[in-house]
């Protein structure tokens, strides 16, 4: 099975914290193995529902053309750090994450991306657009209007793309980056080159998309076919019917159908994007290294990633940086591995300190 890496290059490419404690004493003990692997996370899903801390209330600020849910944890002025989730998920994938990075200290920010959960567009008349350029920006808008001047940034699936994005165009708002699977930025001419079958296969919901009974299937099987590809993306994740359906609430947006199907049409180069965005894909579409402290994982039972170290997309990240292997994790890491996903951003954030002169 073809990976996302191996895609791209291919083609030329508010939590509890009461119960963060304990679980923050698990993410302490990880250690990396001699060949940069972390051991498989335990109790994957939930034995019964609301064992997981929760969100509690979200909070809504205005941001560039959007309302933008997310919710909160930790102290107002500890370091920043902003979680982006990917495709069909959303923000709860990082309830846990949230809860161990608010224990220590940090002030944890998870938005709803464009046409999920709470997050609202403000007029009726913005065009719908899903082009990877733009949720860059709405994060850039988010930044703006909480005052955040600079953050560490970690996300996997469409969170690690808009991640890897704002590093690559923005790197000084970025202290540090944790990107799954590494370098997602599209390249949309290599796009139109075909793969062989059994790795087009694996891509098939993208296929789907493309045509209107696709359009009309992700309308009335939503929750159906996000739930066929949380089994494929993680085939050794045990979730539970309420995991799922804590989720999948997010997916009554109004805007939900039409963001995904533009998205990956767009991709294809079987949409078209806002004019206004041309120069910045035109940068994006160079491949731009990322000069900012990265840690990139990949989960060894991810579908669409071979386990290895990385070396596909190794000379993409210029700064300071490791990567590790999750054993026996899947596509949506950190849902699935929270403690080791947590540990990889405070490791991040040690790589962003200053490295010591060396004495005279």
């Amino acid at each position: 099975m073809i990976s996302r890496r191996t895609f791209g290059k291919s083609l030329g490419t508010g939590a509890a914290v009461a119960s963060a404690a304990g679980l923050f004493s698990a993410c302490s003990k990880i250690v990396p193995n001699d060949n940069n692997q972390v051991p498989p996370t335990i109790g994957q899903g939930r034995e019964e529902p609301g064992k997981e801390p929760s969100f509690g209330s979200l909070k809504q600020v205005r941001a560039g053309v959007l309302n933008v849910g997310y919710a909160e944890a930790g102290p107002a002025h500890g370091p920043v750090v902003i979680l982006l989730h990917g495709w069909p998920y959303d923000i709860h994938s990082y309830v846990v994450v949230a809860s161990l990075l608010a224990a220590k200290g940090y002030r944890v920010i998870v938005p709803y991306l464009r046409g999920h959960g709470t997050t609202r567009f403000l007029s009726s008349k913005t065009f719908r657009n899903a082009q990877q350029s733009v949720f860059a920006l709405d994060i850039i808008a988010l930044m703006d209007a909480l005052r955040i001047d600079k953050a560490i940034l970690a996300g996997y699936d469409w969170g690690s793309r808009t991640a890897d994005i704002i590093a690559a165009l923005w790197p000084e708002r970025v202290k540090g980056l944790v990107s799954v699977t590494g370098y997602l930025i599209t390249n949309r001419q290599a796009n139109k080159e075909p793969l062989p079958p059994k790795a087009e296969w694996a891509w098939w919901y993208q296929f789907y998309f493309t045509t209107e009974r696709g359009r009309l299937g992700l309308e009335r099987y939503r929750n159906d076919l996000a739930k066929l590809i949380w089994k494929f993306n993680s085939p050794t994740w045990n979730f539970d019917a309420a995991t799922f359906d804590r989720t999948a609430a997010a997916f009554s947006n109004p805007d939900y159908v039409s963001i995904v199907i533009h998205n990956y049409r767009w991709r294809l180069g079987l949409a078209k994007g806002d004019p206004q965005y041309d120069g910045l894909e035109s940068r994006l579409a160079q491949g731009p290294v990322i000069t900012v402290p990265t840690i990139t994982l990949d989960g060894e039972a991810d579908p669409f990633t071979p386990a290895g170290g990385g070396s596909s997309y190794r000379d993409k990240f210029t700064g300071r940086y490791a990567h590790r292997t999750l054993k026996g994790i899947g596509h949506n890491v950190p849902q699935e591995a929270p403690e080791a996903f947590a540990q990889a951003v405070v490791d991040v954030d040690a790589l962003s300190a200053p490295e010591p002169r060396p004495s005279k």
